[in-house]
């Protein structure tokens, strides 16, 4: 083979390579509560749940989560954290930086006895909202 067609060869492979290692995954949202801390320090109740259908983007080559909601909701994520898995669920978590620059986790949660519904959680210090999610 001739240097160039190994130079080819290569380049080719490289960039498959990168393309196998990034993925982008897409989910729809079907509804949404919120959960507020008090001003005495404990955790109030969930809101109702509102119905939405609002695209979520997960893109682990830019390392960002996306919400396209009213207002865009971008996550910077900085940290993948260990998948966690017991008897119930399947948790996939990120520590995250917000459109604000506030610190957050995102967990997408798979409920193993809920016929593998999934779940997306935005915990701050002071709320968390979830959404219910599926594939697209």
């Amino acid at each position: 083979m001739t240097r160039k067609k190994i130079v080819v060869i290569l380049l080719f492979m490289i960039l498959g390579l990168q393309y196998s290692f990034s993925q982008n995954y897409k989910f729809k949202t079907s509804g949404f509560s919120v959960l507020e801390k008090k001003e005495n320090g404990k955790w109030g109740k969930w809101s109702d749940l509102d119905l939405v259908n609002i695209l979520v983007t997960l893109d682990t080559n830019k390392n960002r989560i996306v919400i396209y909601s009213q207002v865009i909701q971008l996550f910077e994520i900085i940290e993948y954290q260990a998948t966690e898995e017991n008897e119930t669920d399947i948790v996939y978590s990120f520590t995250c930086k917000d459109n604000n620059g506030d610190d957050c986790t995102l967990s997408i949660i798979t409920r193993k006895k809920q016929g593998n519904r999934k779940q997306l959680y935005i915990n701050y210090d002071d709320r968390i909202i979830v959404y219910n999610i599926f594939n697209m």
